[in-house]
C-alpha cells in the first residue's frame, strides 16, 4: 500500500511538471494496475475485530445506538 500511495503522489507532481506525454501515458497504465492491487489487498485483508457500527467511535465512546432509544 506505501508503495502504491508514493507512486500516485509522484505521479500527480509530475503531471505538473514538463514531462512528456508519453512517459506520463506510461506512469499512469503502471499506476492502474497498482491502485486495483492496492484496493485487491485492502478488502482481502485476514484484519479482524469484534467491534460494531454501534459500538460508535474508539476515541470518543459514546452509548451504543440501542440503548438511546
Amino acid at each position: 500500500m506505501w508503495f502504491t500511495t508514493i507512486y500516485v503522489l509522484v505521479f500527480a507532481g509530475l503531471c505538473q511538471t514538463n514531462v512528456t506525454l508519453p512517459v506520463i501515458m506510461t506512469l499512469y497504465c503502471i499506476g492502474i494496475p497498482l491502485i486495483l492491487l492496492m484496493v485487491y489487498t485492502v478488502l482481502h485483508d485476514d484484519y479482524k475485530t469484534v467491534r460494531t457500527f454501534k459500538d460508535w467511535y474508539s476515541d470518543y465512546p459514546m452509548e451504543t445506538l440501542e440503548e438511546e432509544q
